[in-house]
C-alpha cells in the first residue's frame, strides 16, 4: 500500500470544497495549506448574506459575457479570494501553498502574491492563463498536476 503524497491529498479534498460553489457556471475550490496544514478553504459564490446566482440567475449569462473575460461584472467571490478571507483569519499565510482545480484568474493571482503565497498547485484548467504568468513573474511556484493522476 502507498501513502498519497500531500499534492494529491489536497487536490482532492479541492474536489469536496468545490461542491459548495452556487455558481451556475463553474465550481471552483481552493484550499490555503501552510507547512501542510489547511488554513483556510473557499469556493465561488455570492458574497455573505446575499442572494445566491443558482438562485436568481447569472448576469454573465444573461449579458453573454465569454468566459474569463470582464470579472468585474461577476458577482461571486472566487474561490482563491474566500481562501485568502478564511486563512487571513488564523495569522499570517506568507509561504504558503494555495490548492486550487483552476487556473486563478488575474485579480485572483494579484492577492495571491501580495499574501505571500509561495506555490501555487493547480488540478483543472481555466479559459485563461493571465493570472498564471503573473504569478510566475512574481516568483510564485506554480506546479499543474497532471489529469492522471486519480483526480
Amino acid at each position: 500500500m502507498s501513502r498519497i503524497g500531500w499534492d494529491d491529498y489536497f487536490a482532492q479534498m479541492v474536489e469536496v470544497v468545490k461542491l459548495r460553489s452556487t455558481c451556475k457556471r463553474h465550481q471552483f475550490g481552493a484550499i490555503i495549506a501552510l507547512n501542510n496544514q489547511i488554513r483556510g478553504t473557499g469556493y465561488n459564490g455570492a458574497p455573505s448574506g446575499m442572494e445566491h446566482c443558482i438562485e436568481i440567475g447569472c448576469l454573465r449569462d444573461e449579458l453573454g459575457i465569454e468566459s474569463g473575460t470582464r470579472h468585474e461584472i461577476c458577482r461571486a467571490v472566487h474561490a482563491e479570494q474566500n481562501a485568502i478571507l478564511r486563512a487571513l483569519e488564523f495569522g499570517n499565510i506568507k509561504g504558503a501553498t494555495l490548492y486550487t482545480n483552476s487556473y486563478p484568474c488575474q485579480i485572483c493571482a494579484k492577492l495571491i502574491i501580495n499574501a505571500g503565497v509561495k506555490r501555487v498547485v493547480v488540478s483543472g484548467t481555466y479559459s485563461t492563463t493571465e493570472g498564471i504568468e503573473l504569478l510566475k513573474k512574481a516568483g510564485v511556484q506554480v506546479d499543474v498536476l497532471k489529469a492522471d493522476r486519480g483526480h
